[in-house]
């Protein structure tokens, strides 16, 4: 099994920056690709961004790719998430996932194992 777990959630003001982390444990030695999703009230979840493990390649949804930056810590199978530029319409419950075979795929049914989430709120 594999656990994810996230952290550095919050409350922001729009215009402020936050930082998503996601310990990964367990068996993760065949997982490739690790991700965020987020869904906000009353919406279905949605891809954010994602990152290959072993080259660091990344991808990114439209709406973000200009403001959040996904990084990889292979030693500590850590996932980060830096997002400036923050917005209202940013909030939302941001998950974190990870899977086999490749990162360039925003589908959430493909990401095998989950994390809790973190809450981000960001106040106009």
């Amino acid at each position: 099994q594999v656990q994810l777990v996230e952290s550095g959630g919050g409350l922001v003001q729009a215009g402020d920056s936050l930082s998503l982390s996601c310990v990964a444990s367990g068996r993760t030695m065949n997982m490739d690709a690790m991700a965020w999703f987020r869904r906000a009230p009353g919406k279905k979840r949605e891809f954010v961004a994602s990152i290959s493990m072993n080259s660091g390649d990344t991808y990114y949804t439209d709406s973000v790719k200009d403001r959040f930056s996904i990084s990889r810590d292979v030693a500590s199978n850590t996932v980060l998430l830096q997002m400036n530029s923050l917005k209202p319409e940013d909030s939302a419950l941001y998950y974190c996932a990870i899977r086999r075979g490749s990162h360039y795929n925003s589908r959430d049914r493909e990401y095998e194992h989950w994390g809790q989430g973190t809450q981000v709120t960001v106040s106009s």
